[in-house]
């Protein structure tokens, strides 16, 4: 009797032309560490009485489709993910590429992503899959990841995989040694940990319909905040919180010049933290900051990915 593992889990992903269809190609095998993704549909407790002490059958209630995806983040695949939050980059470059990712996008881009279990057999397609957040945290060491957060319309089990002959992009992953983090362009230092979301904050077209799949999920207000822990050392973040002034933040990794990853926050805002004591080691300062459209560039956030990918 053949067993699911997650070993031999195969995810295939590929962007729908028709929100909710599954393209019949185009799909390619991507990397992850661990997923929620599916549909559930709980059943609602019967209310009926004068039918004695022992409950009649329960009913079906709506189908929800959504989860979790851990994703590595790494030098090319993760400009799918980039893609399908922040809606296609402009891309230059002949070696490297320069993809450049802007938010702000009206409409987002949709996925099909199917999560197979060969073994079983089992092939769930997930259709009309919409990023919600993108969700990351720098440290010292680890393992780095991003949690892609999904709404997605429907799920459609099969025997057999439904993504044709996927194809693969390169796996080259940055690590949390990689990654730096400026303010106004000179390095924080003393940072001992660091967050980051940005959200779509996704309206689900929740209508009546006889299949009981949503008619959509529409970005609305965009949202990008994090948390900064830092050893207090000195004024600065503290005293921009103090002033209420915005700065420039910069998340980035890098694998040499063409392999690449800027993440910048605008106008980051910082709150006013109290500044206390658990003990006789170092004093930590956690600001819990907040990003919004600046002046120039008229927008919040801007990521630049560099690789050799000809097209997103």
């Amino acid at each position: 009797m053949a067993r699911a593992y997650g070993s031999r889990l195969a995810m295939n992903v590929a962007f729908e032309s028709v929100y909710g269809t599954a393209p019949a190609s185009g799909f390619r095998t991507m990397p992850l560490a661990s997923h929620s993704l599916g549909a559930e549909q709980p059943l609602i407790e019967n209310e009926l009485l004068g039918f004695g002490r022992d409950p009649l059958a329960p009913i079906k209630d709506a189908v929800t489709v959504d989860g979790m995806i851990s994703v590595p983040i790494d030098v090319e695949n993760i400009g799918v993910w980039l893609k399908a939050a922040l809606g296609a980059p402009t891309t230059t470059g002949t070696t490297p590429k320069v993809h450049t990712f802007q938010s702000g996008a009206v409409a987002l881009p949709s996925l099909a992503i199917e999560m197979g279990y060969p073994e079983v057999p089992h092939y769930a397609m997930n259709v009309g899959c919409v990023v919600d957040r993108l969700r990351w945290r720098m440290e010292r060491s680890g393992q780095l990841r991003m949690d892609v957060e999904i709404v997605a319309q429907g799920e459609n089990t099969f025997t057999s995989s439904q993504g044709g002959t996927p194809t693969s992009l390169a796996l080259a992953r940055f690590g949390h040694f990689n990654g730096s983090i400026t303010r106004d362009g000179v390095a924080l230092a003393n940072i001992t940990s660091a967050e980051w979301t940005y959200a779509n904050n996704l309206d689900r077209i929740e209508t009546i319909r006889s299949d009981g799949k949503i008619d959509g999920a529409d970005p609305t207000i965009a949202s990008l905040s994090g948390r900064i822990v830092s050893r207090f050392s000195d004024t600065t973040l503290l005293t921009q919180a103090i002033n209420g002034g915005p700065c420039e933040l910069v998340c980035s990794y890098s694998l040499g010049a063409n392999a690449s990853l800027v993440v910048t926050a605008h106008a980051v805002y910082l709150p006013r933290p109290k500044v206390g004591v658990e003990g006789p080691r170092g004093v930590e300062v956690t600001f819990d900051w907040m990003a919004a459209k600046a002046t120039s560039p008229a927008r919040m956030l801007t990521a630049v990915l560099t690789n050799t990918v000809a097209a997103y």
